[in-house]
């Protein structure tokens, strides 16, 4: 699976942004998928991750309420619509993917196999 991020850009706080992760494979409509972000000087968190057996997206507290993570297997895409954005939500956004067939969410960076590049999104105060 290759995953090629976009959507990133600078808003004003209480703006919205719409993340987009484009996918390649076939396996991607039985993939667990997410959202993954790194501000400067700052581990990779997780923010949102949606399984493939459920259409309920799996939050970071930080992110529940504002942040809605959507998946098209038709498109082979994920979106991440974020609103009510904070200065604090600064940071490089990355798509992952689990292994096809692994059905769990997890919130550790260590149990995803597919990367896609940063999306830098900049919240202004």
């Amino acid at each position: 699976v290759q995953l090629q991020a976009s959507g990133g850009g600078l808003v004003q706080a209480g703006g919205s942004l719409r993340l987009s992760c484009a996918a390649s494979g076939r396996a991607f409509s039985s993939s667990t998928v997410g959202w993954f972000r790194q501000a400067p000087g700052k581990v990779r968190e997780f923010v949102a991750a949606t399984s493939p057996i459920s259409s309920t997206g799996i939050y970071a507290d930080s992110a529940k309420g504002r942040f809605t993570i959507s998946r098209d297997n038709a498109k082979n895409t994920v979106t991440l619509q974020m609103n009510g954005l904070r200065p604090e939500d600064t940071a490089d956004y990355y798509c992952a993917a689990r292994s096809a067939g692994i059905t769990v969410v997890s919130r550790s960076t260590s149990q995803w196999k597919y990367w896609g590049q940063g999306t830098l999104v900049t919240v202004s105060s």
